[in-house]
């Protein structure tokens, strides 16, 4: 479950966004994600695409299609969000 805050990160972030910009619908995002080690583990693509998913069930960006990217360095960047 060490991706899980991560991922939870990532959503808060994509929800404000959504907010800020009045988007009733989130249909996809583009995340970049360099090698996180949380809890001795590295964060692995598919565990926080998974999250994300979760996540999203019953709001505004149910149903999310999650398209992670790898980068070197130790971080991450919400790179595309498709919205209306």
């Amino acid at each position: 479950m060490h991706d899980f805050h991560l991922a939870d990160m990532i959503y808060r972030a994509i929800m404000d966004y959504a907010q800020k910009n009045s988007w009733q619908k989130v249909k996809s995002v583009t995340i970049e994600l360099g090698s996180i080690v949380e809890h001795g583990e590295e964060i692995l693509p598919a565990n926080l695409a998974f999250n994300l998913k979760l996540l999203a069930e019953g709001g505004i960006a149910e149903g999310l299609e999650v398209k992670i990217l790898k980068i070197s360095g130790g971080d991450w960047i919400l790179k595309e969000v498709d919205a209306e």
